[in-house]
């Protein structure tokens, strides 16, 4: 008996000692200046919540009181008073965008994002997906989570060397040459397969504003999924900006400071739902964004009655006035496994020829000019790099106004 508890004990003790082991370590890895470094950025990010809604998806999403936003902590902003309500909306073709601020409508409202299932925010607060230490630690660097890594499509001057590159492609409607003051699109929405987690494929409107130099000012808005950012396939809503060609400034979403939120129903970044299915059911998305002729701000809508928040004008040079150019289309990135085309899918993943139910659309294309007055562009270009991978073709109908249909699977037996 008296060897057994000799071996209890021995046992106790390699325990205590690996536990001891155990401690230190976490103890040290606590005090690692990388750790610590994740730390103070997720306390940046993740504002004191009033309440807090777990997503079906794995997400939560805090709402913040709308004053104490991740904005705020720009210092031009520390004394900023928010505009609740832009001064103007656009006028025009197809405006049927009006915003129900305010509004004590009882219906009830539709499920546009996958937390609603379990809970919406309190008016006074804005709802923000919480950044988990796993999307940071995904990130090459704290200080690089949530910024792109490339430009916005130039479609007057194309590089051929980026095809080789494992560069960014894409599938474009365009136009150029006057001043620009907005744009809205509708866009079906989709989650095509991603072939590998460092590539994204995306769905969305670019406001431009300079040359595609140093010096490009864009905001960004539209669908995305991108398991590097976010952690999974899902489709998400999302925005970006940046008015120094994606080096310094901007984000997606809310992960910088920047973009003032005002709306309490929807969160930069959650899954959209429901979506499209192929030969199916068919969903679809209106954003529309438009500079508030008084104010000067980029404002942003989503669907008819959702509007958002605003860019503050100060956040930018050449957008602080106009921007030059509107594009709308896809986007993936396609890094090259294996010495070959990625397989990724741009929209549902089916080329454009196959038409409504099976292809990605936009529809109601238009444009905000100086007049505040939304209409269907004029010259309309279309841009991919290589067509055989992605395509894009365009109409025009009663309908649908001013439209086209993008995508593509990525390889195939034309695309190697």
């Amino acid at each position: 008996m008296a060897k057994a508890r000799c071996g209890g004990a021995a046992a106790w003790a390699v325990a205590v000692a690996a536990a001891w082991v155990l401690l230190a370590a976490a103890v040290a890895e606590a005090r690692s200046p990388a750790v610590r470094r994740v730390h103070r950025h997720l306390k940046r990010l993740n504002k004191p919540a009033v309440k807090s809604i777990e997503s079906p998806d794995g997400d939560i999403i805090d709402c913040v009181h709308i004053s104490h936003q991740p904005a705020f902590d720009h210092p031009l902003l520390k004394n900023h008073t928010i505009q609740f309500r832009p001064t103007y909306h656009p006028e025009g073709l197809y405006d049927d965008a009006k915003s129900s601020i305010g509004s004590n409508n009882a219906v009830e409202k539709p499920m546009l994002q996958m937390w609603h299932r379990n809970g919406r925010c309190p008016e006074g607060t804005v709802p923000i997906r919480r950044t988990k230490k796993d999307d940071l630690l995904r990130a090459s660097s704290a200080r690089r989570y949530g910024r792109k890594r490339h430009t916005a499509p130039n479609p007057l001057s194309v590089d051929p060397n980026m095809l080789s590159e494992g560069g960014h492609q894409h599938a474009i409607a365009y136009v150029e040459g006057d001043k620009y003051y907005g744009a809205k699109a509708t866009i079906n929405v989709w989650e095509p397969k991603i072939q590998q987690a460092n590539e994204f494929s995306l769905s969305q409107l670019w406001i431009l504003g300079g040359s595609f130099g140093e010096d490009l000012n864009s905001i960004e808005a539209g669908w995305q999924v991108s398991p590097d950012l976010y952690g999974d396939n899902n489709t998400r809503l999302f925005t970006y900006w940046t008015s120094d060609a994606y080096q310094a400034t901007g984000c997606y979403n809310i992960l910088c400071s920047g973009f003032i939120q005002i709306n309490s129903e929807i969160a930069m970044g959650a899954s959209i739902f429901p979506i499209s299915n192929y030969a199916g059911s068919q969903y679809d998305i209106s954003i529309l964004i438009w500079k508030d002729p008084k104010e000067g701000n980029w404002w942003m809508q989503f669907g008819k009655e959702y509007v958002l928040g605003y860019w503050p004008s100060f956040l930018f040079s050449y957008l602080a006035d106009s921007a030059s150019m509107i594009e709308w289309g896809g986007e993936v990135v396609n890094s090259e496994p294996d010495g070959t085309h990625t397989s990724t899918q741009m929209g549902s993943g089916h080329f454009p020829e196959e038409g409504f139910g099976k292809a990605s659309y936009f529809k109601n294309i238009q444009v905000v000019d100086s007049s505040n007055q939304l209409s269907a562009p004029k010259g309309v270009g279309t841009f991919t790099e290589q067509s055989n991978c992605y395509d894009v073709q365009n109409g025009n109908n009663g309908d649908w106004g001013t439209y086209f249909y993008y995508g593509g699977p990525g390889k195939n037996s034309n695309c190697p």
